[in-house]
C-alpha cells in the first residue's frame, strides 16, 4: 500500500473520508481519523456564506490539530467570490483546499453550483483557474461521472483540472441524475485515470477491505474514498487500511465497541455544538449505529423523541446492554 502525495501533502494512507454534509462534522472526522482514515475533508462550505459572514459558517471552519491532514471543501458557482474567499482564508489550519462539484442536492444545483456545474466547462475553467492562482495550498476537486448519462464528461473535465494546474481529483462514478442509487461506474475512474497525470481518487460503492483493494486494482486510481459506508460505521477505515496491508479482513466492531464509540461521539458532540444541537444530530448518527441491530426500530423510534443527553445516554445504554 502506498503512500498518497498531493501538492506537497503526504497521507500516510490512501483511504479517505469523503466529504459529507450534515455528516463530516468535526465530532465524525475525529472519530474517522482515530480508525486509520488517511486524509478527513470536512462538510462543503459556501464561499458566499463566507463572503456575507454567515454566522453558521464559522463553525462548518473549525478545525482540531488531531484531524490533520485535513480537505476544506468550497462551493459556489462565482469565479471571484470562490478565489477571493478561498485566499482569505488559507492561513486556517486545513492542508488542501477542494472544490465540490458533485453535490446533487436540488438547491444546490438549482443555483448552478455543486455538479450543476459538469454542465459547464468553460465555467469550471474559469473558476479552477483562478483557484489555484489564488491560494500556494494544492486545490483539488471533487467531480462526477456526468451530470446525466446524455453528458458524461468526467475525462474533459479532469483533463481541464489538470490544466488548470489542480493537484488531484476525486471522481464518484455516478451522474448527478442517479444521486446515490444504482451502481457506481468505476470505468469512468480508469478513463480518468488514463486520461491524466494527477493523482485519482476514486469513489462509489467501497464498503470495506474488499471493494477498496478491487478499486485500485480495477481503476488504477491513486485513492478511494468512503462516504455513505462510513455513517455510524467510523471502524471501515481501519478495516480497509488492515486489508490493502495485508489482504486479510478484520472482524467488524462488537457491540461493546459499538457502544463507547456512540457514547465518544455523543460528548464530542455536547463538547462542540451545545446539548441541544448535539441531541437532535446524534439521532441520526445511532441510527447508523445501531442498523441492522435486534429490536433497533423501536429505538430510533424512541431516540427520535428524546431531547435531553440525559435520555439520550441512558437510550445508548439500553440499545446496546
Amino acid at each position: 500500500m502506498k503512500a498518497l502525495k498531493i501538492g506537497e501533502i503526504v497521507i500516510d494512507n490512501p483511504v479517505i473520508l469523503a466529504p459529507m454534509a450534515g455528516v463530516t462534522d468535526l465530532p465524525f472526522r475525529l472519530l474517522c481519523r482515530q480508525q486509520g482514515a488517511g486524509l478527513i475533508c470536512m462538510e462543503m462550505v459556501s464561499a458566499k456564506a463566507i463572503f456575507y459572514n454567515n454566522k453558521n459558517t464559522e463553525a462548518l471552519l473549525e478545525i482540531h490539530p488531531q484531524e490533520r491532514p485535513v480537505s476544506l471543501q468550497l462551493f459556489g458557482s462565482d469565479p471571484n467570490i470562490i478565489s477571493e474567499m478561498a485566499k482569505r482564508i488559507e492561513e486556517r489550519p486545513f492542508d488542501i483546499l477542494d472544490f465540490n462539484m458533485g453535490c446533487p442536492v436540488p438547491k444546490v444545483v438549482n443555483n448552478g453550483e455543486g455538479a450543476a456545474l459538469m454542465k459547464n466547462p468553460r465555467l469550471v475553467e474559469e473558476i479552477l483557474g483562478k483557484l489555484v492562482k489564488a491560494v500556494k495550498k494544492p486545490v483539488t476537486v471533487k467531480i462526477r461521472k456526468g451530470f446525466d448519462e446524455n453528458s458524461v464528461n468526467a475525462v474533459e473535465i479532469a483533463k481541464i483540472a489538470e490544466s488548470c494546474g489542480v493537484a488531484a481529483v476525486a471522481v464518484h462514478g455516478r451522474t448527478r441524475e442517479q444521486y446515490y442509487s444504482g451502481q457506481a461506474d468505476w470505468e469512468i475512474i480508469a478513463r480518468v485515470k488514463e486520461a491524466v497525470r494527477l493523482p485519482v481518487i476514486g469513489n462509489g460503492d467501497v464498503d470495506g477491505g474488499a471493494a477498496a483493494a478491487r478499486m485500485l486494482e480495477e481503476t488504477g486510481c491513486d485513492g478511494v474514498m468512503v462516504g455513505r459506508a462510513a455513517q455510524g460505521n467510523p471502524w471501515i477505515f481501519r478495516e480497509i487500511v488492515h486489508y490493502l496491508r495485508t489482504g486479510e479482513e478484520l472482524p467488524g466492531p462488537t457491540v461493546e465497541e459499538k457502544r463507547e464509540m456512540a457514547l465518544r461521539h455523543a460528548k464530542l458532540q455536547v463538547q462542540y455544538k451545545g446539548e441541544y444541537t448535539a441531541v437532535r444530530e446524534m439521532r441520526k448518527h445511532l441510527a447508523w449505529y445501531t442498523m441492522g441491530m435486534p429490536h433497533s426500530a423501536r429505538f430510533r423510534q424512541k431516540i427520535n423523541s428524546v431531547e435531553t443527553m440525559e435520555e439520550l445516554l441512558a437510550g445508548i445504554d439500553e440499545i446496546f446492554r
